[in-house]
């Protein structure tokens, strides 16, 4: 089954096609007119390349008047997008300076790659491995091993989830174990009303606060990716019951671009069932793929915190939460505007529509927002998700955050054409 991934730019192409980024004749890629919004535009292309270029990484898009633009390949993401070795995809940012009109580029390979700046991955072995470029740290996958030594340790390593820092790199700007609900960590995804059928009995489980000790557990890393551009993590999560036993297994991938100023995350999942007649369901605070910031934004800031809907602004230290707000509900975008540290960060969650429904939504003013839904998930048939998580200093309006939800989920056609005159 293919993952639901809103964001691929199809490029349908036969072989001759195939080969342009590597073929001896010049060629051109061309990307369609793009939104009014000033601000630096993620793009992929699904591709497949011919078998002497499978080991390149690093591409340069140039244009007339235009500085060069570092483009990146990788493997192809979580799912199968063709069934072929050298399926891949192509990764590029364009600055914000240049998104607006039709964009025409040349394609070269770079001069010296290795000057460039990079991605790259740092492990704490057993503990957490951090994402830096460069010199700072992106992002953090907690993933220790439950500890049963005390309940207290139980508490910190009871399931995995991934911090955030902010754009410089200086601070986390999301929360740990203690604290305001000590449940609440990072960008976290999870239910708290489980059920399903196992050994012949009906069991309930609830891997957001792990009371009767459930877990999320690291069981390995699948895939990393890192390049000046581009960085993807995909590892593999055990959801094991009150009785230690595992009932869903779970490939998470975290998928971030390098774009100046912001942070810029995809998360996408696959989460397949180990048990018969597996039904995840929640609440709203405690269920889905939710957001929570740092342990700062309780303690000294929260009536400070506002929200960006759909409808408009909202009013700071309020919060809407479904069903008590029963149009809170099937938002394409909610955007958490705190401040932390001193700054003020407008962190943008950004829904898929291939994602279940009805999704329910959840804010607080400590700085926890996100959504949840209810479904199956067959045996033969695996849970896929995708959301995108926009973090950058400063306050957005609702227009910019339609336009990057809008990015997201339609991005501009991307297409490649052979020079023919050369």
């Amino acid at each position: 089954m293919l993952l639901a991934r809103p964001a691929v730019l199809s490029l349908v192409m036969g072989l001759v096609a195939h080969s342009f980024l590597f073929a001896a004749d010049p060629f051109h890629i061309e990307v369609a007119p793009q939104g009014e919004t000033k601000r630096a535009l993620p793009l992929k292309v699904d591709v497949t390349v011919p078998k002497q270029f499978a080991d390149v990484e690093v591409i340069m898009l140039k244009a007339d008047g235009l500085e060069p633009i570092v483009a990146q390949i990788t493997g192809p993401g979580l799912g199968v997008h063709f069934d072929d070795p050298l399926a891949r995809e192509v990764h590029f940012v364009l600055p914000a300076e240049v998104v607006g009109p039709k964009r025409t580029f040349a394609v070269d390979l770079p001069k010296d790659a290795d000057g460039l700046t990079r991605f790259h991955f740092e492990d704490e072995e057993g503990k957490h491995k951090d994402l830096l470029y460069g010199d700072r740290p992106v992002m953090r996958y907690m993933y220790e091993a439950v500890d049963a030594s005390s309940e207290d340790r139980r508490h910190e390593t009871m399931k995995v989830y991934h911090h955030l820092f902010d754009p410089t790199g200086e601070h986390l700007l999301t929360k740990g174990p203690g604290g305001k609900f000590q449940h609440h960590r990072g960008l976290f995804y999870g239910f708290n009303r489980i059920s399903y059928q196992q050994d012949g009995e009906k069991k309930s489980a609830d891997v957001w606060h792990c009371h009767k000790k459930e877990s999320q557990a690291h069981v390995q890393f699948i895939r990393e990716e890192a390049g000046p551009v581009f960085a993807r993590q995909v590892v593999e999560v055990n959801w094991n019951g009150k009785d230690g036993k595992t009932f869903a297994t779970e490939m998470r991938e975290m998928s971030v671009y390098h774009v100046e100023g912001a942070q810029v995350i995809d998360f996408a999942s696959q989460l397949s069932a180990k048990a018969e007649d597996l039904k995840l369901d929640g609440d709203p605070q405690h269920a889905g793929f939710q957001f929570r910031a740092t342990q700062h934004v309780p303690d000294k800031t929260a009536k400070q915190t506002y929200y960006v809907r759909p409808d408009g602004k909202g009013e700071p230290g309020k919060f809407r939460n479904w069903p008590g707000d029963k149009e809170h509900i099937n938002l394409d975008f909610n955007a958490l505007c705190f401040v932390a540290f001193g700054d003020r960060y407008t962190c943008c969650y950004l829904d898929s529509p291939d994602n279940p429904k009805p999704a329910r939504f959840s804010e607080r003013d400590y700085g926890r927002f996100g959504s949840y839904f209810a479904t199956d998930v067959p045996e033969d048939e695996p849970l896929e998700l995708h959301y995108r998580v926009w973090l950058e200093p400063g306050e957005l309006n609702v227009d910019e955050v339609k336009q990057l939800r809008e990015d997201f989920v339609t991005p501009p056609k991307v297409t490649v054409e052979m020079d023919t005159k050369a």
